[in-house]
């Protein structure tokens, strides 16, 4: 009789056996869903509640193997807590993307001639960022002078679910930090620049100026050229910036005339602040512009500009490509 009892006993376990890796080598190759679906995990989430809700979501039909192949293997299927991006994965491989911590990436550019004001606002409204800034403290957080303005890189920054505005800030901030160090450091000589500071100055203000990449170191050379002779930049990028929010779209003769510290048609040298966030490219041209005999330059409607070394040739690139596209208009 324990003999027989045995026998049963033994079967039972090897139909077990069978069964468990039957399921556990169907889990090796069941797709959870073959469309992109964010996943939570919260803090202290373990397999078994894991497959409660795959099976509640019909992702799964049993939870029995999964449970067995976790006591079978502690250690390949604890869980890291985040939001996770399931596609096209088996459920061991969902369950070891999770053991990893492979979280879903989220990204966030800073653009090239955005504002601090700019990027701000789309930090605030980006996907699952924790936005956590005291904007009237970030100068001081950043441990920048005056203001933030321009001190920011623009790139594409990665961040997980829940993560800080303020780490990624501080990421573009580091990043601005490190690239204008060495870009000044291999800058022209004989530059009308006192430091690097100023060199982002200028560079912001090439940003906003540039329409055709080709063109940013002819356009540096311009104000490099004025700066030199101590003749007023005379940019309308700085006149915009200073007016604010009070700037229609529409630079007009008074806008020209009015006092802020940003108007570059009242002030002499460059103003307080850069205007943009420039790229590293319109630094490279601040600090190593081509050398021209140009003082001037008038966009031509196409994105590209009219150099010129005298005012008379300038004024006379203003009727070919501004006066004339007004009366054409």
């Amino acid at each position: 009789m324990l003999k027989k009892i045995t026998a049963v006993f033994v079967l039972m376990m090897l139909f077990a056996a069978i069964f468990i890796q039957q399921q556990i080598t169907h889990f090796k190759q069941l797709q959870l869903t073959n469309i992109p679906e964010l996943f939570e995990v919260k803090r202290g989430t373990g397999v078994h509640r894991l497959c409660n809700d795959w099976l509640t979501k019909g992702n799964i039909e049993s939870c029995f193997a999964l449970q067995v192949y976790a006591k079978l293997y502690p250690a390949n299927t604890s869980l890291k807590p985040g939001l996770y991006e399931l596609q096209n994965l088996t459920v061991l491989e969902t369950i070891d993307k999770i053991h990893q911590g492979q979280q879903k990436q989220f990204s966030f550019t800073v653009i090239e001639g955005d504002t601090l004001k700019m990027v701000l606002n789309k930090l605030k409204s980006a996907d699952f960022i924790d936005y956590d800034i005291d904007e009237a403290k970030l100068s001081e957080q950043l441990e920048v002078t005056k203001n933030a303005e321009g001190w920011l890189l623009p790139e594409t920054y990665f961040y997980h679910a829940n993560d800080s505005a303020l780490s990624i800030i501080t990421r573009a901030h580091d990043a601005m930090k490190t690239e204008l160090a060495q870009v000044w450091e291999n800058r022209m000589a004989n530059l009308p620049l006192q430091n690097a500071y100023e060199a982002l100055i200028l560079a912001s203000i090439i940003e906003k100026e540039t329409g055709y990449a080709g063109e940013r170191k002819k356009i540096a050379s311009v104000f490099i050229n004025r700066l030199n002779k101590n003749m007023r930049l005379q940019t309308d990028p700085t006149v915009i910036y200073g007016l604010g929010e009070r700037f229609d779209g529409d630079i007009k003769r008074k806008d020209l005339k009015e006092y802020t510290p940003y108007n570059t048609y009242r002030i002499n040298g460059l103003p307080p602040t850069p205007i943009a966030m420039p790229s590293k490219e319109a630094i490279i041209a601040a600090t190593q512009p081509d050398t021209t005999d140009y003082y001037y330059f008038v966009a031509k409607g196409n994105g590209q500009h009219q150099f010129s070394k005298s005012l008379k040739d300038h004024n006379k690139a203003v009727r070919q490509y501004i006066l004339k596209r007004s009366n054409d208009s």
